[in-house]
């Protein structure tokens, strides 16, 4: 017994409904967790040992790196570990992996706002770049993204840990989220409901919307670019960045804003699988690997070592 619930532990379904799908799966998500450690890693490092790429682009960048290896390696360990036998995971593993993947989520829905106004000062207003996106700012920027979402986060289990469990332990998903763990709690939920919602609506919509103006005024000013290759450039660098983040924040905005008792098992295990996964994995290529400058410093970092 723990904290008045008569739970101590869950039993992970995971994708435990596709038998015959157990290999593929498995391998496939070993190869996602892989490539988005691995990514994530060398564009750390590679911004780090190159003094060319310290500006406030590339130290969001980091930032965003730092929090894509937080959410897989919160989340797809023990997924890994659950499709090989090891699906039953303790109550307070649960509410860790809860803290973390929450902090983790709201860190990258923050970022992304924090990185779309820095294109935006360094496109539209690129006279007052240097002041407007000093060390100073950024490190206050960065500082206030990790401490917002370190509060978000906090209030949320903080809510969870108060609710009793006594009815299933059985986690209709692959991980411990808020809205599987809401189907199992004895007692009223409408609270941490109306939190998450309020949050999503801050955090997801509040978020995309900033990113949306800042990306149109960008668009705006890309169109007054008198050379075609320029918009060209321009035009495919920006489709990128809003086709992931546009991807990452629907899935968040379905999962989080709906009532616990609409949740579907089949349907919401394949969104979550794109916010935990797979935008972690395609974050490293979208921002940073096609980027001309990233790829001549990883090049001079592989030829030192």
């Amino acid at each position: 017994m723990m904290n008045g619930t008569l739970v101590t532990e869950f039993l992970i379904l995971g994708f435990s409904e596709m038998p015959h799908l157990q290999v593929p799966l498995f391998l496939s998500f070993l190869c996602l967790y892989t490539a988005a450690i691995s990514g994530n890693l060398l564009i750390m490092v590679t911004i780090s040992a190159s003094p060319a790429l310290h500006t406030p682009m590339y130290f969001f960048l980091v930032n965003l790196a730092v929090v894509d290896i937080l959410c897989t390696s919160t989340i797809l360990p023990k997924l890994l570990d659950s499709m090989v036998g090891g699906r039953t995971i303790s109550y307070g593993g649960c509410m860790a992996q809860l803290f973390f993947f929450t902090w983790s989520l709201g860190a990258e829905l923050l970022l992304f706002s924090a990185m779309a106004y820095d294109r935006f000062v360094a496109i539209c207003c690129p006279l007052h770049y240097s002041a407007w996106m000093g060390p100073r700012v950024c490190a206050f920027l960065a500082g206030l993204v990790w401490a917002i979402s370190l509060m978000n986060t906090s209030v949320h289990t903080s809510l969870m840990l108060r609710l009793p469990f006594c009815s299933s332990n059985v986690i209709e998903h692959f991980f411990c989220e808020i809205p599987p763990l809401l189907k199992l709690s004895c007692a009223p939920t409408q609270l941490n409901e109306a939190m998450a919602f309020a949050a999503d609506v801050f955090l997801a919509v509040g978020n995309f919307s900033v990113t949306i103006l800042s990306y149109g005024f960008i668009v705006a000013s890309i169109l007054r670019i008198r050379s075609a290759e320029g918009k060209r450039r321009a035009f495919s660098t920006c489709s990128a960045h809003l086709i992931v983040v546009t991807m990452y924040y629907s899935t968040v905005i379905y999962t989080y804003i709906r009532p616990s008792s609409s949740y579907s098992l089949s349907k919401d295990k394949v969104v979550s699988v794109i916010y935990t996964s797979v935008a972690p994995t395609l974050n490293p290529l979208i921002y940073t690997l096609r980027n001309k400058d990233v790829k001549v410093a990883l090049r001079r970092l592989l030829s030192c070592c």
